[in-house]
Parts: C-alpha cells; structure tokens; sequence
C-alpha cells in the first residue's frame, strides 16, 4: 500500500521522496499522478548508490565439463561502474553454477543471444561458455544445463579473438547463498468502470491478483544484508533487505523498482 511505512519497506528512500514531492508541486485542486515518477526518482538516487551485484531468482545449473573440480578461482568486479569510488569485490567462480532458467533455450527464436545448444555466451566478469548438452528429468524439464570454457577469455585480459552477442549474470553453486526474493507489481489494476458484459465493476474485481510473487533463489557470497540495505541485481531492478523476514542465513530483498522505464520528466 502506498504509505510511508510501505513504501520504507519497500526501499523507496527519503530523497527520492523527497524530489518527488518537489517535482509535483503545489495545486489547490486534486490531482492524479503517475506511480512511474516516484519509480524515476528512486532510480536516480539508487543508481549512484547501490552496489551491483548478482542474483539469481529462478536457478538453473550449469557444468563447466572442463574446469578443474576442485578449482575455486576469484574474479574481480566492480561494485559500481557508475561510481568508481565504490571499488571492487572478488567473486568465487568453479565448476558449478547457477544461470536464470529464462537465460536458456533449447529451440530460440531468432535473434535470441542468451544460451542455447552450440551457442557460446560470455559470463559477467568471468568466461566465455559453450552449451554443449543439455539434462533433462523423466518429465521432459530441463534441469542442468553441460558447457565448456575457454580459459584464454578471462574477463579483463583484453581477449579480442572473437566476439559474443550475449552476457549473462550468474551466482557459484558452491557458494551461493539461498535467498528469498519478493516481486512486486500495483495492487489495484487500472479501473474500468463496467466489464465486457455490461456489469459494472466493483473495487474487489480491479485488485491485481499477481500483485506480490515470492521466489527462491540465490545471491552471491559476503554480501552485506542488513536490514534497508539496498542491491542494484544485474537485470531485475532494486532491491531492499527486509527488515522483517529477513536473516543472515536467508536474506529476503524487497523489489523496489525495476531497472527500466518509459517514465521521462
């Protein structure tokens, strides 16, 4: 709900409040505005802020078939590449990892750069991947991704032997903590006064049924998770620590925002 409680919660912080309200000005009258520039105002104070870091919210497992097995290496990345004040984290890289199930397809379209059989892709901060074979359970789902590596495309080394259309984000399996994330979409879905057939519509028939997912997935290791911290996750938007549910075991994070918007000032 939008209160300042609510939207506290949610990570929306006190300067993007603020802006907005500057930005909205005063009118004697009543008026309607867009739930999209408080979202813009949030971004623009969280961009310069949050750190970037990964997060995988629906995990698919990946083997590297020809990275050593007890090999755990640690890659430099930026925590912002906006604010360079913000320095550089290591990140643990290995055999096994963990991809989104949607940065995977079996048959693509065209003009799909992500995985698919044959088709190599770079890991952020880490390797170029090639699909080499793909797991399935006796239902036909694909549970594991099989890939191999091409150590000589290390991120950083200047490697220019060929180019990739796609990069991925990715956490370790092996050291990837379990975490629990919390998409948010409007509660009350825009109004319309009667339906197709002529009935008029009452308040309980616009509530947004999808208005709140909760998924499971993983984030990367040595991550701060207290209470109000915020993450900018590579590809799914802002998010904040909940200072409820969340534990240092299994930080639960709070969408804020998205990363993009149609939304201009």
């Amino acid at each position: 709900m939008p209160t300042i409680s609510g939207l506290r919660r949610r990570g929306f912080t006190p300067e993007a409040i603020r802006e907005f309200v500057k930005a909205t000005g005063v009118s004697k009258g009543s008026g309607v505005v867009d739930s999209a520039m408080l979202e813009h105002f949030v971004r623009e104070d969280l961009k310069l802020k949050a750190p970037r870091t990964m997060g995988i919210l629906r995990p698919l497992k990946v083997v590297i078939t020809n990275y050593p097995e007890d090999q755990v290496e640690m890659l430099d990345a930026e925590n912002n590449p906006e604010n360079e004040e913000m320095g550089v984290r290591q990140i643990p890289f290995s055999r096994e990892i963990y991809i989104e199930q949607d940065d995977f397809m079996e048959d693509p379209p065209k003009k799909y750069f992500r995985l698919f059989p044959g088709n190599e892709v770079r890991l952020k901060h880490a390797y170029f991947i090639k699909c080499e074979d793909v797991i399935k359970d006796e239902n036909g789902k694909v549970v594991e991704i099989h890939c191999t590596y091409d150590p000589e495309t290390k991120s950083g080394t200047g490697f220019t032997g060929r180019k990739v259309k796609g990069t991925l984000h990715w956490v370790d399996a092996k050291h990837a903590v379990p975490a629990e994330f919390r998409l948010y979409e409007p509660l009350i879905l825009e109004n319309e006064e009667e339906s197709e057939d002529g009935v008029e519509k009452t308040f309980l028939d616009n509530v947004n049924p999808n208005s709140l997912e909760i998924v499971q997935g993983f984030v990367e290791p040595n991550m701060t998770v207290n209470p109000q911290e915020k993450f900018q996750f590579f590809r799914h938007g802002y998010f904040n620590v909940d200072p409820k549910y969340s534990t240092p075991e299994k930080p639960v994070f709070n969408l804020i925002v998205s990363l993009k918007s149609s939304f201009k000032l």
